[in-house]
């Protein structure tokens, strides 16, 4: 068995200026941004309370759309649920998958993002 949950939302944005983008997000969506949230220089983290979706704006060479992630605690036994649904494997990135439904739309597949995770998030017979 293993567990999942929608984790949150990415903002991808084709910019060069990653910033600003997140700044507009910030205050489009009346958030926040976390300072020094992440070491990765192509994202940007707006503040969201524990129990809510992370939000994120990256940085991307493809044209700008918003993703969801979900949050697995076993991403390849999540990945094969998914797979069994009619999604596929786009690629591995790091320790996540990029996956598309079958109606085209792309997600991630990611480790646990928020500290609830155990507490909440569905439970699957593998």
């Amino acid at each position: 068995m293993h567990k999942s949950r929608l984790a949150g939302f990415i903002i991808d944005c084709r910019t060069d200026d990653l910033d600003t983008a997140a700044r507009f997000w910030s205050a489009a969506l009346g958030v926040a941004m976390r300072p020094g949230a992440t070491p990765d220089p192509l994202y940007r983290v707006l503040e969201t309370a524990p129990d809510q979706p992370h939000l994120e704006v990256q940085q991307v060479q493809h044209e700008s759309r918003v993703h969801l992630d979900i949050e697995a605690d076993d991403i390849e036994a999540e990945v094969r649920r998914l797979e069994k649904l009619g999604a596929r494997r786009v690629g591995a990135v790091k320790t996540w998958y990029v996956m598309e439904a079958p109606s085209g739309q792309r997600f991630c597949v990611v480790r646990p993002q928020r500290p609830d995770f155990a507490a909440k998030a569905n439970t699957w017979k593998d």
